[in-house]
């Protein structure tokens, strides 16, 4: 076992990144999430702001133009392996902000997260119920423990 895995058995680090959007997703992730009634830090996962800290990259809303190269440029500063999760409806489908064909406009919006980055868990809400930000991140788990 190499010293990240090793590291990364011990302690899981989150970076949480907002594309657009509402906000739901994250006050439920940062205030119910980080909170002492689920107090994810007692099993050693951190939120850090870092991406050269990141194991696990959070995103929340539907990825607007604006945003689309900044998250690219996070995702590629996270060292590998790592993990991406799409939080709420907007991030995995676009959420209301789809139109009423179902597309989303392109004008401003690039995407759900999966047409810019790759993602490993989906995690569907609006807003998040933290229940299952938490199973997210536990099903990305394995990706992170691949042997370096």
């Amino acid at each position: 076992m190499g010293l990240k895995s090793y590291s990364r058995a011990r302690a899981v680090h989150v970076m949480l990144v907002y594309t657009g959007g509402c906000n739901g997703c994250d006050i439920e992730i940062v205030n119910a999430v980080l909170s002492p009634r689920f107090d994810i830090e007692q099993y050693k996962i951190f939120l850090t702001w870092n991406p050269r800290e990141a194991d696990v990259l959070i995103v929340t809303g539907p990825v607007t133009k604006h945003n689309e190269e900044p998250l690219k440029k996070i995702y590629n500063s996270i060292p590998n392996p790592k993990a991406v999760i799409a939080a709420g409806a907007c991030a995995v489908m676009g959420g209301v902000y789809k139109n009423i064909h179902g597309d989303i406009p392109s004008d401003e919006i690039a995407g759900p997260v999966e047409n810019i980055i790759p993602v490993d868990a989906k995690v569907p809400g609006c807003a998040v119920r933290c229940e299952d930000v938490l199973a997210g991140a536990v099903s990305a788990l394995p990706k992170l423990l691949e042997a370096d």
